[in-house]
């Protein structure tokens, strides 16, 4: 192969006049910083997920007995231990629900 071939591998080089067209679906740094914030909230909304379905009482108690959440066998449930456990679970729930759209729609 002669040593002034113009064959190049990989992708073709950006010439100036296309510049302006790839400018506008680059990424800037606000949104790459932003993104990132996402993917931490999304993180952490994920663990906390865990660590609070891990703590609801299924058939057994569940972890929240541990923590003073158990008052009796006939009255589990309707605790208010238990009432706010489920509705922390379902706010962090629905954050980790919007974190997923929000990254969906701005990763495509």
């Amino acid at each position: 192969m002669p040593a002034n071939s113009s064959r190049s591998f990989g992708p073709a080089p950006i010439r100036a006049d296309e510049f302006g067209s790839l400018r506008s679906h680059a990424c800037t740094e606000e949104h790459v910083v932003l993104t990132a914030i996402i993917v931490v909230l999304q993180i952490l909304a994920s663990i906390a997920l865990i660590f609070l379905i891990l703590m609801h009482s299924g058939k057994g108690g569940g972890l929240s007995d541990m923590f003073g959440g158990s008052v009796g066998s006939a009255a589990a449930g309707s605790t208010v231990v238990e009432k706010n456990l489920d509705r922390i679970t379902v706010v962090v729930a629905v954050i980790f629900a919007f974190a997923n759209i929000i990254l969906l729609l701005r990763l495509q």
